[in-house]
């Protein structure tokens, strides 16, 4: 009787165990595949992580917002950050809250940081790393510099939205997938 009650919890830890990696990737998936698309204007860096490996770092321009709430000084924790759709294209936020309120536009949950005004808020967006293929990531680095520098090109993340989580998508320069851009800039070199 004890040899099957410990066989059954056995399964039922591996269930637990596969469910819950399960439940990540699907949240994920169903973000890609059903959320709404915005495309974020960035300004990166590129580090490396011995565990994760070479990835992009993303500094978005919408970083902060404007509201007619006050009591944001020295505030710093979770918000809401509201998104809307701007005449270029581009995501812009419509509002930024300490709570969630009741509204059809799409919201990403981001960090604020240690804000020094009243009715300024300053936000740190959740899809900061875009992870590459080692060989790239150094060529990604210096392209994206190059676009950020040149006035004529525009930089930017796709961001799938849906319910609060978002998932980086991928990194464009001018329309371009930022892997087909490296492997062009590398065959430019050669």
């Amino acid at each position: 009787m004890n040899k099957s009650i410990y066989i059954g919890l056995l399964f039922l830890l591996f269930a637990v165990q596969l469910f819950i990696p399960g439940q990540m990737i699907y949240q994920q998936e169903d973000t890609l595949d059903t959320g709404t698309a915005y495309k974020f204007k960035t300004a990166p860096i590129d580090p490396s992580d011995p565990f994760r490996g070479k990835y992009i770092v993303l500094n978005y321009e919408m970083n902060s917002f404007e509201t007619n709430e006050e009591g944001w000084s020295n505030y710093s924790g979770k918000v809401f950050v509201y998104l809307k759709t701007d005449a270029e294209g581009f995501a812009a936020v419509e509002d930024v809250s300490k709570t969630l309120i009741n509204t059809t536009n799409e919201y990403v949950i981001a960090e604020s940081r240690y804000n020094y005004s009243d009715t300024r808020v300053y936000f740190d967006l959740p899809f900061d790393r875009f992870y590459m293929n080692e060989n790239k990531a150094y060529d990604a680095e210096i392209s994206v510099r190059k676009a950020q520098v040149d006035t004529t090109k525009i930089c930017y993340g796709l961001v799938f939205v849906k319910d609060g989580t978002a998932v980086l998508d991928n990194v464009f320069i001018d329309d371009t997938p930022i892997q087909e851009f490296v492997e062009e800039f590398q065959e430019g070199i050669q």
